[in-house]
């Protein structure tokens, strides 16, 4: 199974012509009003089909509750601080999404474009390539795909400790307007694609908008915050179709 690596789940997207006002944090207030601050202390997904076939990802902080390492079992991303402020990232930086997770065959979440948002500031349509092999001609063709994405009204659950990573601090400084100065292009991607609420299902669609490929996410909630979910995925041209049960836990708990 593909490993959760980092926070940031829907981050690396190219941007388009986006401008706005508002900062990460003014936008997720406006959407969620006041949320409990509640930080996450591990997530473990297990496969229905295969309980050997497993990940359990480890969140750590530090006496005063700043995020300092995610562990996946394997590798760790380890975050240092600065007179309180996140001063660096290091070793696995990969940014872990819903298709990494749960083992999607796309990268919309790599190489897409946001496409549309909702109306609460999340983002609900990419467009990513494709390449499919033309088998008479020996080469690749582009094509391009969607993913569609849909939320619970629910706030994102990592919010809050992304927040205790610093992460927010600094997605509050980006203004997604490109009349401003030169900014970090990794940071400016990941303000484009942060949602304000808990992604639910992603559909991803060929050029024709036929379904290619499903995922859905069935959550147990307590309070604002998921403590389980069910995820199935679901693929239009093969019979191997995944359940996943995922266990969320937090500090405190």
């Amino acid at each position: 199974m593909k490993r959760f690596k980092q926070l940031l789940l829907l981050s690396a997207i190219s941007v388009i012509n986006f401008s706005c006002e508002k900062s990460t944090s003014e936008e997720f207030e406006e959407v969620n009003g006041s949320v409990e601050t509640k930080l996450i202390s591990s997530i473990n997904v297990t496969s229905a089909e295969d309980s050997d076939d497993s990940a359990n990802v480890l969140f750590s902080y530090n006496a005063d509750l700043q995020l300092t390492s995610i562990f996946d079992g394997t590798e760790s991303t380890n975050f240092t601080y600065e007179d309180g402020d996140l001063s660096n990232v290091t070793g696995n930086v990969d940014n872990g999404n819903v298709e990494e997770l749960y083992e999607s065959p796309y990268d919309a979440f790599e190489t897409g474009q946001v496409e549309e948002y909702d109306e609460n500031g999340n983002p609900s349509v990419l467009q990513f390539i494709e390449y499919d092999y033309d088998y008479m001609t020996g080469e690749e063709e582009v094509v391009y795909y969607t993913a569609e994405i849909s939320y619970d009204d629910k706030p994102n659950p990592f919010y809050k400790t992304a927040e205790a990573a610093g992460m927010i601090d600094v997605l509050d400084q980006i203004k997604l307007n490109f009349a401003a100065a030169p900014q970090a292009e990794e940071i400016v991607r990941a303000k484009a694609l942060f949602p304000n609420n808990n992604p639910s299902q992603v559909v991803y669609k060929n050029e024709e908008g036929e379904i290619e490929y499903t995922i859905n996410m069935s959550y147990t909630y307590d309070g604002d915050y998921p403590t389980a979910a069910t995820v199935s995925t679901v693929s239009m041209h093969s019979d191997e179709n995944e359940t996943y049960l995922t266990t969320f836990t937090y500090v405190g708990d």
